[in-house]
């Protein structure tokens, strides 16, 4: 077993604390190694996943970051094909939260999708993939 030092902020800390606790791991080690292989093997469905999809992309951002509205419309704009609908709420003075419905091929979903998320300012980001023949009925 290799052994690999990281490093978390205080808030993150006690997270790993609670999700240990609750899920009564006997040390930190174990609850990191279990969330690892957890993010691991969604990250490795999600990258497999091809062909037509429906996405829901859900990000928030603050809303206050230097041109980030405009950079995120710009790019809604720019991938309008893939755009099918969104949702805008204000969280707070500071943080919005959007949900972007979107619909293509799975790989231009991720693209998109991983574009948004790393604008500086978007805070926190996931991408939902479901094969489009499952939205048929």
């Amino acid at each position: 077993m290799q052994r690999v030092t990281i490093t978390l902020d205080e808030a993150l800390a006690a997270e790993l604390d609670a999700v240990a606790a609750r899920r009564g791991y006997q040390n930190r080690s174990e609850a990191v190694r279990d969330l690892l292989r957890a993010g691991l093997q969604q990250s490795a469905a999600a990258e497999g996943e091809s062909g037509p999809s429906l996405g829901a992309l859900v990000y928030t951002y603050a809303h206050e970051q230097r041109d980030l509205a405009r950079r995120l419309t710009g790019a809604f704009h720019h991938h309008h094909d893939l755009s099918v609908s969104s949702l805008h709420l204000h969280l707070s003075n500071e943080t919005c939260l959007e949900v972007a419905v979107l619909r293509g091929e799975a790989g231009e979903l991720r693209h998109f999708a991983e574009h948004v998320m790393a604008e500086r300012g978007v805070k926190h980001g996931r991408l939902v993939l479901l094969p489009a023949e499952e939205a048929k009925g």
